[in-house]
């Protein structure tokens, strides 16, 4: 069974960072690439970062250029999201998907980032 379980988030201060993570299982973790999405209150999903099955390629949303960054620990079967410089306007849930190539096939349950002072 497919299991993608996102952890980090939580409640921090406009330039503050986290560090978000989601543990993969029950798939062979480094035969696929990984995005990370997000939710807005209120709002549609909203694609924020991918990286490829080795972590060579990285992609980022133009809002999120210099303040995220995506990575992965294959070893670990665990991808990663560093957010830098947190605005209010990045609260939302953050939900790991995996990529199947041609959709996102499974998603994680999210993990919710308030940034607020």
């Amino acid at each position: 069974e497919v299991q993608l379980v996102e952890s980090g988030g939580g409640l921090v201060q406009p330039g503050g960072s986290l560090r978000l993570s989601c543990a993969a299982s029950g798939f062979t973790f480094d035969d696929y690439a990984m995005s990370w999405v997000r939710q807005a209150p209120g709002k549609g999903l909203e694609w924020v970062s991918a990286i490829s099955w080795d972590g060579g390629s990285t992609h980022y949303a133009e809002s999120m250029k210099g303040r995220f960054t995506i990575s992965r620990d294959n070893a670990k079967n665990t991808l990663y999201l560093q957010m830098n410089s947190l605005k209010s306007e990045d609260t939302a849930v953050y939900y790991c998907a995996k990529d199947d190539g041609w959709y996102y096939d499974y998603w994680g349950q999210g993990t919710q980032v308030t940034v607020s002072s």
